[in-house]
């Protein structure tokens, strides 16, 4: 079912078209990632698509009652409310609901006859609409997706007026999804999201029963729930049936086949125009070229293909070549006086190995690279470099730049030696060209310091790269241009990302690093999941074999036995409660259909009474349950 459809949509901003020609249609169960160059529109697209703007040309239609909830940039949620609270509000109709069963059932007790049968009556159609609507489940579903967005239990009772500005963006996500509505429109989801944060949203959009519009410039995240992507260009919406990585190869061959139409059609138009040139002035090939100057006039021209915006033309270049052993860390200690925060990490880095740092937020991946570059000591151990080796840093914070200076002044300042127009091509490379050079660093984007800095450090030469977060702040084109940089390079790479497509294109090593220390997997970043998927499951297997501890294997035979039957009493007990709630759920299903068959006021209420006592054992056993497995 088409939701929404656009025909020939424009927008213009004082007579500059910023799109056009704009027409598409989202179906109830679409998954739409919405892709374009840095300035393309896109944000802009969205807000028009939900009314936030209008545009300048052209007309949008909605199926009627359309729900739809979107998530803009700069989204947050206000409110006087605790976490748990706001999130309630969602179920407000359902919670209304549940009172009115709560008091049909007090009085059930009270009535008979006919006006007790005219009770039950109502009060079986609306426990049915509330079953059909999700009201046996709300509670749940807030649990789940508060603890998905890290928000846990300690918090839900936190004034959302509390919260930080990421939290605030991530609650309002949490919320429309609690809403569901039939279409979810999404401006950067993944902002302000830690790696798991994202895991557990890409699983959960997965599943969700609406259509999605989302643009991101996580790479990876749309691979895994985009199945369309829309490719926003000023003249048109071109439509990709695939993800970003089958988007990206289908475009690749578009353009290609385009430009192949295109040169045939040149050679065309220059055999044409010669012949006419050539023979319109005789008399006895006049009609010729006149015919052939029509089928010019009505030859409809082909756009040269990939004219769009220059991508940045990177490269790090190296003076020398290091030594086969470029970094060596044993038995080390990160974190501060008062705060160990990793420990033991060991790395034994070789040339040309590129080497991804990954880890949950707090776990000192920064704090590794500073220590390694040497700004921060270690607690214990220390890091040793191999024989030649060339350190090269790229900070995240953009620290080494000076806002006072101009774009020019800040290669310049640090290369002086150098001619300017080698500083100019170099910056023209990271697309800085003109008058552009004459801004200060202060007046820059965050993508635009981004460049500057790598253009910087492309210019030290060095040999061993280590760089924090360096897609941060880059679009996707500056992405791409970064990653086929750091392929080509011909020395030793070390670093964090929380770009899970950066980091499968580059790495050929994941260091997990953990306040246990770290652990090395030898493959791209899908290896490293898959593998500690399988480690876990193993784990998972031991543990259950073996369910006694390593700490008890220290204590005596005696308290070894005593523990041992205390876990096997454990979990026959668990077993036994397995069986009863098993027993119960049978046994409700029994009561309430025998409630449906009665027309018996006296046998309703016992009904009614085993019922809530069967609800009662219910709820004392799964707690007793969650205790035991806990």
């Amino acid at each position: 079912m088409i939701i929404m459809q656009a025909s020939k949509v424009e927008r213009s901003f004082a007579g500059d078209v910023l799109f056009q020609n704009i027409t598409f249609q989202i179906g109830d169960r679409d998954r739409i990632a919405l892709v374009g160059r840095n300035g393309a529109g896109k944000s802009t697209l969205l807000k028009i698509l939900v009314g936030v703007e209008e545009a300048s040309a052209g007309e949008i239609s909605r199926k009627k009652d359309l729900s739809l909830s979107y998530l803009s940039q700069t989204s947050s949620l206000d409110s006087n409310l605790s976490i748990y609270d706001e999130m309630l509000k969602v179920f407000a109709d359902l919670r209304q609901d549940e009172q009115t069963l709560r008091n049909l059932e007090a009085q059930m007790g009270q009535v008979t006859g006919a006006e007790l049968s005219a009770l039950m009556s109502r009060y079986d159609q609306l426990s049915e609409d509330f079953r059909q609507a999700g009201g046996f489940q709300y509670e749940a579903k807030i649990r789940s997706i508060l603890n998905g967005f890290q928000f846990d239990e300690s918090m839900w009772i936190m004034p959302i007026s509390d919260l930080s500005g990421g939290q605030k963006t991530r609650l309002a996500l949490a919320k429309m999804l609690l809403e569901e509505p039939q279409l979810l429109v999404l401006d950067e989801p993944t902002n302000h999201l830690d790696i798991e944060s994202i895991a557990w949203l890409e699983n959960y959009l997965a599943n969700y029963q609406g259509a999605l519009l989302i643009v991101s410039h996580d790479r990876y995240f749309l691979d895994k729930v985009a199945t369309i992507t829309w490719d926003l260009r000023p003249n048109a919406l071109d439509r990709y049936v695939g993800n970003y990585s089958h988007f990206v190869d289908e475009k690749a061959q578009r353009l290609e086949t385009q430009r192949k139409e295109y040169e045939k059609q040149q050679k065309e138009i220059a055999a044409l125009e010669d012949f006419v040139a050539k023979n319109l002035v005789r008399a006895s090939t006049t009609k010729r070229a006149q015919s052939r100057r029509k089928k010019l006039e009505k030859m409809e021209r082909l756009d040269k293909p990939g004219g769009q915006e220059k991508a940045a033309a990177i490269a790090f270049p190296i003076e020398r070549s290091s030594g086969n052993v470029v970094l060596t860390v044993e038995d080390a200690a990160i974190g501060y006086e008062d705060q160990v925060l990793s420990q033991p990490i060991s790395m034994d880095l070789r040339k040309y190995t590129a080497l991804a740092i990954v880890g949950p937020n707090g776990v000192g991946k920064t704090t590794l690279l500073k220590s390694l570059k040497g700004d921060l000591p270690f607690i214990q151990g220390q890091a040793r470099l191999g024989t030649n080796v060339d350190f090269g840093y790229y900070d995240q914070n953009q620290e080494a730049l000076n806002a006072r200076n101009t774009i020019l002044d800040e290669l310049w300042n640090d290369f002086p030696q150098l001619p300017e127009v080698d500083i100019r091509n170099r910056l023209g490379a990271f697309l800085f060209s003109g008058d552009d050079v004459q801004k200060t660093v202060g007046m820059l984007s965050g993508g635009e310091r981004s460049r500057l800095l790598l253009a910087k450090l492309s210019m030290e030469k060095n040999n061993f790269l280590v760089l924090d977060e360096p897609t941060n702040h880059l679009d996707i084109e500056s992405k791409e241009a970064l990653e086929q940089a750091l392929i080509d390079f011909e020395g030793t790479l070390l670093f964090v990302s929380h770009d899970r497509y950066f980091i499968n294109r580059i790495a050929d090593q994941v260091l997990e690093l953990s306040p246990d220390g770290s652990r090395l997997f030898l493959g791209d970043y899908d290896y490293y999941l898959e593998k500690k998927k399988e480690l876990e499951e193993l784990a998972q297997e031991a543990e259950s074999e073996t369910p006694v501890t390593q700490e008890v294997s220290n204590l005596s035979y005696e308290q070894q036995k005593e523990n041992q039957k205390e876990l096997r009493k454990r979990q026959r007990r668990i077993e036994e409660l397995e069986r009863r709630l098993e027993e119960l759920g049978q046994l409700q299903t029994e009561i309430q259909e025998s409630m449906l068959a009665s027309n018996d006021p006296n046998q309703l209420i016992q009904l009614q009474e085993s019922l809530e006592q069967a609800q009662a054992e219910e709820e004392a056993a799964l707690e007793e349950w969650a205790d035991l497995e806990e």
